[in-house]
């Protein structure tokens, strides 16, 4: 557990300047470890080390290069664990609804972890720019990060999401031009090849259209007109279970099956890793609708392609979401 920081502890330029980039540097830390927890830790760890060292600082540098250097620092020792996080889809191949025996859950470790928009993207920058800065939170995305050595992400990071120049990029990671550019080449070469389709843009009208038919279907249990507004090529996963089921009929049989606990859930509405997302709530033997899963919904086409399901009410909390609804 990291130390826990007074902000009148702190020097107000240190203190205002890392206000001004704490969301930054969370983003920076969640795209490097896949975990807003995590993230969060690295953050806090970051503000304690820069306290700690602040009266070295000779400012020939931004505080916010000075800030990202020792963040990433931080992320460089928290990634020495040999366990690199991923999501369902790369952890083996999918599973026929017949054969689905879920067991016990795997630990929360092994997955890549939702994050709020707002904890890591300037959710009032330029709307262009927003759109921009969401697709490099896509799930698929941070975990095709995770598959970089260390170096490699945080150099494409840097330059490709934060768009730091590669001198100032040579400069936090103290290497050469050279030795960042090739990093960058390296990495985009490894990402090229694990590419996803892109998702739909949430502006779009008919985007917004479509998730209101799928909450209304949804919300009274609808499965066929759930299953018609899917690809039939969707995937449907369940974190901490790393079961997951590709085609739209599969994802059906599912929730007419084993999933049907989700029967009368109501969904609120979230931003999640760039797209849109629900807090799923069921119901409850004492009448009230208690968390059961944050949903990501990811659509292409004009049609849903991916269903995921982070199982558990402590990310409620996260989210900033109740601990219950009524019934």
């Amino acid at each position: 557990m990291t130390t826990a920081i007074r902000p009148d502890d702190l020097d107000p330029f240190l203190r205002d300047g890392f206000e001004r980039h704490r969301r930054e540097l969370t983003g920076y830390c969640y795209r490097m470890l896949g975990s807003p927890s995590e993230a969060d830790d690295a953050v806090q760890d970051t503000l304690l080390k820069a306290w700690q060292a602040y009266d070295r600082f000779e400012r020939r540098s931004s505080l916010r290069s000075w800030l990202h250097r020792i963040a990433h620092n931080v992320c460089m020792d928290m990634h020495r664990s040999p366990q690199r996080r991923a999501r369902p889809m790369e952890m083996g191949p999918a599973t026929m609804v017949d054969d689905v025996v879920l067991g016990d859950w795997r630990e929360e470790t092994l997955f890549v972890q939702p994050v709020r928009d707002d904890q890591v993207l300037d959710l009032g920058a330029d709307p262009a720019d927003v759109a921009a800065a969401r697709e490099s939170i896509r799930l698929a995305f941070v975990a095709a990060l995770q598959h970089l050595p260390v170096k490699q992400r945080s150099t494409l990071i840097l330059c490709d999401v934060l768009r730091w120049p590669a001198a100032e990029v040579a400069e936090l990671l103290e290497t050469s031009v050279a030795s960042v550019n090739s990093a960058l080449q390296r990495a985009r070469a490894t990402l090229e090849q694990r590419r996803n389709e892109p998702l739909d843009a949430r502006l779009d009208p008919e985007h917004e259209d479509l998730l209101a038919r799928y909450v209304a279907a949804f919300e009274r249990y609808d499965i066929p007109a759930v299953v018609a507004l899917m690809r039939e090529d969707a995937v449907l996963s369940m974190p901490p279970w790393d079961t997951w089921l590709e085609g739209r009929d599969e994802v059906g049989a599912w929730m007419l099956g084993q999933g049907i606990g989700c029967k009368d859930s109501v969904l609120v509405p979230i931003d999640v890793n760039g797209t849109a997302g629900y807090a799923a709530y069921k119901p409850g033997d004492d009448g009230r609708r208690h968390p059961w899963a944050i949903q990501v919904i990811e659509v292409a086409g004009g049609r849903i392609v991916g269903h995921h399901n982070f199982i558990g009410p402590e990310l409620f909390a996260r989210f900033g979401l109740p601990d219950h609804l009524p019934g």
